[in-house]
């Protein structure tokens, strides 16, 4: 099982971010998403940012985990 959490984007530099994730402030790789910007949320796996979340931040949030989650099909 893949764990995320959602956190708010508080700055940007070089390819790195500052992220504040229910009061905790931590460094995350941004490399993977273009033009992040301060006051965006992101999911964030592994010290990565790896979705922006755009909508409703739980319901979104939820959605990605379970993509995540999700296993490949068997080829049968």
């Amino acid at each position: 099982m893949c764990v995320g959490l959602s956190a708010k984007v508080v700055s940007v530099k070089d390819g790195s971010a500052v992220i504040d994730a229910s009061g905790a402030r931590r460094t995350v790789s941004a490399e993977l998403l273009e033009d992040l910007e301060p006051g965006e949320y992101v999911m964030v796996h592994a010290g990565v940012a790896i979705a922006r979340i755009t909508g409703e931040p739980e319901a979104e949030s939820r959605e990605i985990m379970e993509k995540l989650d999700e296993k490949p099909a068997e080829n049968h």
